[in-house]
Formats: C-alpha cells, structure tokens, sequence
C-alpha cells in the first residue's frame, strides 16, 4: 500500500541473477503517479541542515586528506611517499566525487527548498572542480528530459550501425578496447565539456563554455557566462598557487585527484545508461517515462556510500530527480516491488562491468526479426 495510495499489483520480478536479460520495453503496467505514492512523503523532503551535513562531512574528510598528504608525506622514507601519494590521490579523489554528486544533486533543486541556495553552493563547489555549474545544470536537465531516446538525449548517445566508423573494427579486441577505456576516462570528461564529444549531434559546435552555443536558449546564456567566471576565478587561484608553490605540488595535490573525480563521473554515467539489456528508442517509440525506466542501478561496494547513493539508486534518480539522495535508497526498496522486470540491477564488478559494457556494446539497431523497429538494442557484431 503506498502513502495515502491505492495498491497497485506488483510486476513480475526480474531475476537479479540474469542481469543480461532485456527489461520489457512496453508500455508500463504502472504509472509513474502510482510510483510516486508508494515512496513515504517524507522521501520528498529536503532538509538545508541534512544536506549541509553530508557536504561538511565531505569536506572535513578531504581537508585532513589533503593537510596529511601535504604536510606528512615528505618525511616518509623512500619508496613509501611513492605508495602514499597513490593512495592519497585514491580516496581523495572518491571523497571529492562525493562533493561533485551534491553539487550535482543543487542542480536538480534536491539539496534544499532556496533555488538560489542550490545554485549558490552548486556554483561554488563545481567551480572548485572545474565544472561551468550553469552550463551543465542546464544539459544535464536535458539529459533527464530525453533519456533513452537516440535523437533528443545528451550524453552517452549510442550510435546506430550506419553510424559506426570504418576504423572502429579496429579498435574492437582487447588492445583496442583497453585503449579506448583509458582515453575514455582520462579525458573523456574535458572532452565532453569542450567538444561535446559522446553528446547529441547538433547542426553545428557545441561547447559548455559558449553562451552562444546550441545547447542553451536566450534565457540561460547569461548563467553560461557566469559558470564561465566560475571556472576563470577557481583556474586564476590554480595559477597563483603554481605560481607560489610550483607546478609538481599543484599537480600533485589537487590535479590527480580532479583526474580520479573525472574517471568516476565517466564511469558512472556510461555504466547507469550503457547495458546490454537496456532498450533505446527513436522518435516513433520514445517516451518519457519508458526513458526514465531504461537505466540501470549498479553497485560499487563501499563507494555507493562514498557517491551518496548516486550509483545504486539512479533508477528513482531518474523518476524523481528532485529527491534528496538520503531518501533515495527508501524510495528504491518502495518502488522495487512495482517495477518488477521494468527494474534493472546489475551487481557485476565494475571493472568487470566496464570491460563487458565496452566489448558488447558497440552500437544500436533493432532486432532483425523484431515488429518494434524504433526500439533499438545494443550490439556488437562490426
């Protein structure tokens, strides 16, 4: 019985031992009204002091990480400092990715009830991480508008075989692949951000930075100007401490971490929309709301703790964006029940998982035999 709801039958479950099996693709036996009812309302609160509290936490722990590594690595005997500095950068830059997803979190107005809060600590804290806040604010919102559909989403649009290029047989074996992985995590991000690359085609550059690009309308170009302050302010404060305290310290204590946040971010993203049994669709099929559906929770261990939950509970992310991520975890174990097969888990390892994402999942097309040709499936067969 949901809160002050009707009940509502649940869904067949999906067995959680076969995550490769396709989810449906129809039109859902529930609607997203009686999803909503079934999650407690107080799952929709927002909080200033709870949310404050877990970005305090955060920054506290990435304080006493960066005053440890910058005060106390130096003394330590060879080769130690060589093992100290990697471990430093490891759960430096978890911590900090856990700032990246509330900042995140201000851009969808989920961190408290003052729009002008949310932006104002999202600004801030996505600027400190090189992020335009506004800019992404506002690709991000589209992505959320258009998930699953192979002309209108954002980021991580799979291509369509006609679309794949002559050297990408190359690239398809295990050297290929593991090259492919690397450049995707290392620079995947920037290059997203500058270049739009992994995004929707638009009819000509598409660029964060640019007020004037096609990715934003007359009203948001003057926030695009002000994310870019954001990130001139944060890369002028860098250049002072390059200046004062040299390139290799800069580097070391917060442009390897920035690396580690910026691997993460790509790893979650294609990981929650890239999977085998994930359906895309075209314009003759696609919905919102069987959009919404087709993403996947994953599970990172400890770090789904680490990421506040952003890994482990994208599905109601998905349906109900606005929602805090401290009542995320809630929401998902009241909304389970009624998603049945519509509700996709996958618990495989995530290097496993990245590995297995990138070896199967070249491009879309719908199945040969299929009546449903604007539901498109991932393949890889070049």
């Amino acid at each position: 019985m949901g809160a002050g709801g009707r009940m509502v039958p649940p869904t067949p479950r999906k067995s959680e031992s076969d995550p490769l099996k396709r989810v449906p693709y129809s039109k859902p036996p529930f609607t997203l009204s009686q999803l909503k009812k079934a999650i407690p309302p107080h799952c929709f609160e927002r909080s200033v002091l709870r949310s404050f509290s877990f970005l305090v936490y955060d920054l506290i722990i990435a304080f006493l990480l960066y005053y440890v590594a910058t005060n106390y690595i130096h003394y330590l005997p060879y080769p130690f400092s060589y093992v100290a500095w990697p471990v430093y950068w490891a759960f430096q830059g978890c911590i900090l990715t856990g700032v990246w997803v509330i900042a995140h979190e201000c851009g969808h107005h989920a961190f408290s009830d003052y729009q002008w809060l949310d932006d104002t600590v999202g600004l801030i804290f996505h600027s400190c991480l090189l992020v335009p806040y506004f800019s992404w604010k506002y690709s991000h919102r589209r992505h959320h508008s258009n998930t699953g559909s192979l002309d209108r989403d954002e980021v991580f649009v799979p291509k369509q075989k006609t679309s794949i290029r002559w050297w990408a047989k190359y690239f398809n074996n295990p050297p290929g692949r593991l090259l492919t992985l690397v450049i995707t995590l290392t620079f995947g991000w920037p290059l997203y951000l500058a270049f739009n690359v992994s995004g929707r085609p638009y009819d000509r550059f598409a660029c964060h930075f640019d007020p004037y690009g096609p990715i934003y309308n007359d009203r948001e170009r003057l926030q695009i100007y002000i994310s870019d302050a954001g990130i001139f302010a944060v890369s002028y404060v860098l250049y002072r401490l390059v200046l004062a305290k040299g390139l290799a310290w800069v580097v070391c204590a917060y442009g390897v971490p920035l690396l580690v946040v910026n691997a993460f971010l790509v790893t979650i993203t294609f990981l929650q929309h890239t999977h085998p049994s994930l359906p895309h669709y075209d314009s003759s099929e696609w919905d919102w709301f069987r959009g919404a559906l087709a993403t996947v929770d994953r599970d990172y261990g400890i770090l789904n703790k680490v990421f506040h939950n952003i890994t482990d509970t994208h599905v109601a992310h998905h349906l109900f964006s606005t929602m805090p991520h401290y009542h995320a975890m809630e929401a998902t174990k009241a909304i389970k029940p009624i998603l049945g097969e519509y509700y996709q888990f996958d618990g495989t390892p995530v290097y496993k998982a990245l590995w297995r994402e990138a070896k199967e999942c070249i491009y879309v097309e719908p199945d040969e035999d299929g009546q449903d040709k604007g539901v498109f499936w991932y393949k890889n067969k070049l």
